[in-house]
């Protein structure tokens, strides 16, 4: 290979061709590559370095990218449908408005990364790395948070009816405006956690009582 451009350019004509066998790019170096708006549905990226790649719009449905690394890559408006990003790198990452229904994120590293408006129904966050995300306008619907750290994150305006923030670290978060509608906070941490008008109805609180009427807390 002449140099890293050719190199990139050849691999990128391999992904996006459909009928390239098999499709798996696991391990390999991706960093910087441009694969905006393509379908890569089913793809097995598994340890790709994938380091601020652009992935805007891409369809990721069923992809496998288990431990790749995402660190600053733009995945805004992908759709991550079903996707494994467990133990992946999403550090700085920008995942606005991102299609992450039934995504397996176990042990992810989110730090800082950008989740405004996503969609989490339903995903796997144990354990996440979430510190300092911003996750405001979030849908965390039935989402798994057990031992997540969500330290300094901003979840304004978030929705987590029936979430499971067991053992949850939120030091700090902004939870201002959250929907806590039958979440499970038992044993979490809420030191300096904001949550002015937030609605606690039905919330199952650290120390295991349950908030019944809409409580705002100052």
């Amino acid at each position: 290979m002449k140099n890293y451009a050719d190199k990139q350019e050849l691999i990128s004509s391999q992904i996006i061709n459909k009928c390239f066998q098999h499709r798996d790019f696991s391990g390999y170096d991706l960093s910087g590559i441009d694969l905006r708006d393509i379908d890569l549905s089913g793809i097995n990226l598994i340890g790709a370095d994938l380091r601020s790649a652009n992935l805007c719009g891409s369809i990721l449905t069923r992809a496998n990218l288990s431990g790749a690394n995402l660190m600053g890559a733009d995945l805004s408006e992908a759709n991550l449908y079903e996707a494994s990003l467990c133990e992946a790198n999403l550090i700085d990452a920008d995942l606005k408005q991102a299609n992450l229904c039934g995504t397996f994120l176990w042990r992810v590293k989110l730090m800082g990364s950008n989740l405004w408006g996503t969609s989490l129904c339903g995903a796997d966050l144990s354990e996440a790395d979430l510190r300092k995300a911003k996750l405001i306008e979030t849908s965390l619907i039935e989402a798994n948070l057990v031992r997540a750290n969500l330290a300094g994150a901003k979840l304004c305006g978030a929705i987590l009816l029936e979430a499971n923030l067991t053992e949850a670290n939120l030091t700090g978060a902004d939870l201002t405006w959250t929907n806590l509608t039958k979440a499970n906070l038992r044993d979490a941490n809420l030191w300096e956690t904001k949550l002015i008008y937030a609605k606690l109805r039905d919330t199952i609180m650290p120390d295991g009582t349950i908030e019944q009427p809409q409580i705002v807390i100052y």
